[in-house]
C-alpha cells in the first residue's frame, strides 16, 4: 500500500500512472461481474456496507501501522465532507438506484462522471476545456452507451435516472474536492476514514431494513465480500485518489469509460454473456475519447480567471 502514495504523486512516471490505471479500470470492472453473483447470497444494502466497512478498518490497520499523521483536529471537514459525497451517497444512492433500473442503463448515467468532473475542474480547478477535450468525453460516454446498451432492456424508472445521476454527481463532486485539497491530508486515512464512516451507516440502514439472516455465508459470498474490501474497497480507491494527485482531474477521470468496457466483457468471460458487436464499437469510441482528452493541445488556452480560493 505504501508504494501506492508516492511521496511527491506530481512527479509520478507515465509507466507508474498505467500500471495504475490499468489495475483500477481491471479491479473495478470485473467487481461489478463478482458483486452480480454475489448478490444471490446477500442482500444488496448490508453488502454494500460490509465490504465498504472491511475496506476501511483494512486501511485504518495500514495507516496505524505506518505510523501515519491523521490530523483529525485540523482535517476532519476534509474527512466528513469526502465520506459525504465518495462513500455515503456514492454507495448507498448505487445500491439503491440499480434497483429501479437495468445495469446498462444505471451505468451510462453514473459514468456521466468524467463530463461532469471536466466541468466541475474548470469552473474551480482552473483546468482547461478546449473543443479536443469536450469531444473525446461526448465519444467516452457514447462508448459506454453502446457497450452497455445490451441491457437497456425493462421499465424506465425516472427514480432510478435520478438516483443514477446523483450517483455519478456525487463521485464527481467527491473527486474535484479531494484534488482541490490535496496536500491537506494524508491520503491512507482519508479513504480509510470515508469508507469507515460510510460503511458503519450503510451497514446500520442495512441492518435495520433488510435481514441479516437473508446472507448466505458460503464461499461465493464470503469470497466477494473479501474481494470487495480489500481490492474494490480498499486497494482501487487509494489508486484512484493517487491518480488524482498525479494529474489534471478530468484527464484521470476520463479513464473512468473503460470500466463498464471490462465490466461487460468479464460478464461475457466468466457469466457466459454473450459477445456482441457492441464491444468492439464501444472499445473504439473510448479509445479515441481517451486519446482526445489526454492529448497536448497545440495552442494553449489563456488561462481563466477565478475566483478566490474559498477554505473548503
Amino acid at each position: 500500500m505504501a508504494a501506492l502514495v508516492s511521496p511527491s504523486p506530481g512527479n509520478m512516471s507515465r509507466w507508474k500512472s498505467v500500471v495504475l490505471v490499468a489495475f483500477l479500470v481491471f479491479v473495478w470492472g470485473v467487481s461489478w461481474a463478482i458483486y452480480k453473483v454475489a448478490l444471490h447470497y446477500t442482500p444488496p444494502v448490508l453488502f454494500a456496507g460490509m465490504r465498504t466497512l472491511l475496506g476501511g478498518l483494512v486501511l485504518a490497520i495500514v495507516a496505524v501501522s505506518m505510523k501515519r499523521p491523521i490530523r483529525l483536529r485540523a482535517c476532519w471537514h476534509i474527512y466528513l465532507v469526502s465520506s459525504f459525497f465518495n462513500a455515503m451517497l456514492f454507495f448507498g444512492l448505487q445500491t439503491v438506484g440499480l434497483t429501479y433500473l437495468p445495469e446498462g442503463l444505471f451505468s451510462v448515467l453514473v459514468y456521466l462522471q468524467p463530463v461532469l468532473v471536466s466541468v466541475l475542474a474548470w469552473l474551480w480547478l482552473n483546468e482547461s476545456l478546449p473543443a479536443g477535450k469536450i469531444a473525446g468525453l461526448i465519444c467516452g460516454l457514447a462508448g459506454v452507451a453502446v457497450t452497455s446498451s445490451g441491457s437497456f432492456s425493462g421499465a424506465l424508472s425516472w427514480t432510478g435516472v435520478m438516483l443514477g445521476l446523483a450517483t455519478g454527481l456525487s463521485w464527481a463532486f467527491g473527486t474535484v474536492y479531494l484534488k482541490r485539497n490535496e496536500g491537506r491530508v494524508d491520503l491512507i486515512w482519508l479513504v480509510s476514514i470515508q469508507f469507515m464512516l460510510g460503511g458503519s451507516i450503510l451497514t446500520s440502514i442495512g441492518i435495520g431494513v433488510e435481514s441479516w439472516a437473508s446472507i448466505v455465508w458460503n464461499g461465493v459470498y464470503v469470497f466477494a465480500l473479501i474481494f470487495g474490501g480489500l481490492f474494490g474497497v480498499a486497494a482501487t480507491w487509494i489508486t484512484w485518489f493517487t491518480l488524482l494527485q498525479s494529474g489534471e482531474a478530468s484527464k484521470v477521470s476520463a479513464s473512468t469509460f473503460l470500466v463498464p468496457l471490462v465490466a461487460v466483457s468479464s460478464g461475457c468471460l466468466f457469466l457466459h454473456e454473450p459477445v456482441t458487436w457492441r464491444l468492439l464499437v464501444g472499445l473504439v469510441c473510448i479509445a479515441v475519447s481517451i486519446f482526445l482528452v489526454n492529448r497536448r493541445s497545440r495552442q494553449p488556452a489563456a488561462p481563466r480567471q477565478t475566483a478566490p480560493s474559498v477554505n473548503s
